[in-house]
């Protein structure tokens, strides 16, 4: 198998917390960070640190609003967001195939 599909994944996308924030979104066009949060049993700061993270690198949209006067966070996927999230999904499917095809032909040798 070949190291350089691992070198592919995006390392933003690959941290477990921010691949379950990504995931989520993928299923779900907005969450609330309330939502995001229970969802992904993560802390609040937790939670944060890592939308902060997707935000800066621009695959997730953050909006502030009121709701009956609470403030409401909600986060969303942008389309580079998606792109990203997909192309991931594509390097890990390319790294299942890798897999696969030596995992059978050491089958077939033995």
């Amino acid at each position: 198998m070949s190291s350089d599909a691992f070198s592919q994944l995006d390392r933003v996308v690959h941290e477990k917390g921010r691949m379950a924030i990504m995931s989520s979104l993928a299923a779900t066009p907005e969450l609330s960070f309330k939502e995001l949060r229970e969802l992904l049993s993560m802390t609040d700061g937790n939670l944060s640190v890592h939308i902060r993270t997707l935000q800066e690198t621009g695959y997730i949209a953050v909006t502030k609003s009121f709701v009956n006067r609470k403030p409401l966070t909600t986060c969303s996927l942008t389309p580079v967001g998606k792109a990203a999230f997909m192309k991931y999904i594509e390097v890990l499917g390319l790294i299942v195939r890798q897999h696969q095809s030596t995992s059978q032909l050491l089958l077939e040798t033995k």
